[in-house]
């Protein structure tokens, strides 16, 4: 008999985000190829728009269709409100989301009462650092769960620049599941993409309050388009912003709304196969932390075959430099990356795909997951 796990995902809130989607998916394929049986489970605060949150069930639903999974939708409210018809006709229910031999827990917040109910129960930290810092400053407060899973490789370490908040943290690869990203060839043309939430606000940290905006990080490169003969594009939810763009295409960036090009999950796949490799900068947060975090993303362009060139977030056990992934630190590095890329594209290409195989398929990451929580 197949174990069953309940992924409680955070993807019923922001239909616009194809990415979002994708992050859960890669777990969600990754452990049905392991012969587990999925219970997809969104939580949501209590009452909202009946009319809307109907919308986004159904929306949700038609993009699980393609891989076969809208019918393992459960959904509830964090109070434990009954939800209510026609609503609940649509999804499973909590009480059937509990029977799952495994929860992994992706919403932070999700209340101790609902996470005892689950045999077993690990927590999957996506946020490095940030999750262990706002824990300790009791903006967050986390249940108690039986493992607790993290894709920075420094969470929990004694040499770590922030609090492990007293929980034994087992480190996971984030997983891909490369089936569902095959390698493509991009012409000359395709330029380097991102996809990217641009204002996160500020973190203080140690006494110091600095901005954690993703857009504080590409400042600091603004002008690498004038170094390089690489196309960059930034695919962003920029919403009412009308000074943003131009800002950003006077300094020789292009700038697509990733609403429109990345707002399902199909769309946002193939909007990285199209493209030429990524190019991407980490929120401030990730170089003051050392927290040798990757992006799910970025994972993504390395299964297609893309190389990715990205900010150094800290030193890895297992990160390559400057092969098929490249990690820079200055604008100089990254300008010599994008050349050394091009100098070589297909070896870089292969060796990207490599990568992804070797320390990201979903189906070994996700292996060892489960080995962990259900010995």
């Amino acid at each position: 008999m197949s174990r069953t796990v309940c992924l409680l995902a955070s993807a019923l809130e922001y239909p616009e985000g194809g990415g979002q989607l994708w992050l859960y998916l890669n777990w969600a394929l990754g452990l049905r190829a392991l012969g587990c049986e999925v219970v997809w489970l969104e939580l949501v605060p209590d009452r909202p728009e009946a009319a809307g949150l109907l919308a986004n069930v159904r929306a949700l639903k038609e993009q699980l269709e393609e891989h076969e999974l809208s019918r393992n939708l459960a959904l509830g409210f964090k109070s434990g409100a009954i939800v209510p018809e026609p609503i609940a006709g649509q999804c499973l229910s909590v009480e059937a989301a509990v029977e799952s031999e495994l929860l992994l827990d992706f919403q932070y917040d999700t209340p101790d009462e609902l996470v005892r109910q689950f045999r077993t129960t690990a927590l999957v930290d996506i946020d490095p650092g940030l999750l262990q810092i706002w824990q300790s400053h009791g903006t967050m407060n986390f249940a108690p769960h039986d493992f607790y899973f993290s894709i920075g490789e420094t969470v929990g370490r004694p040499d770590a620049l922030f609090p492990g908040c007293g929980v034994p943290w087992h480190y996971t690869a984030p997983p891909i599941y490369l089936p569902a990203w095959p390698v493509t060839v991009s012409g000359p043309d395709a330029a380097f993409t991102t996809v990217a939430h641009w204002w996160y606000g500020e973190m203080e940290w140690k006494g110091e309050t600095f901005s954690n905006d993703k857009r504080a990080s590409f400042l600091s490169f603004l002008e690498l388009p004038a170094l390089t003969t690489e196309k960059l594009e930034l695919a962003l939810a920029l919403g009412d912003n009308k000074e943003e763009r131009p800002f950003w295409e006077s300094h020789g960036w292009r700038v697509r709304d990733s609403w429109q090009v990345c707002g399902t999950a199909d769309g946002y796949r193939d909007y990285i196969r199209g493209s030429r490799g990524e190019f991407s900068c980490a929120k401030p947060s990730c170089m003051r932390l050392q927290n040798a975090w990757i992006s799910d993303r970025t994972l993504c362009y390395l299964a297609s075959g893309k190389p990715a060139i990205v900010q150094h977030t800290g030193p890895s056990r297992f990160l390559p430099e400057a092969e098929g992934l490249f990690r820079f630190r200055t604008m100089a590095e990254a300008a010599s990356a994008l050349e050394t890329v091009e100098s070589d594209y297909e070896r870089h290409c292969v060796s990207a795909r490599q990568l992804a195989e070797e320390h990201f398929d979903a189906t070994k990451v996700l292996r060892r997951v489960l080995e962990t929580a259900l010995p």
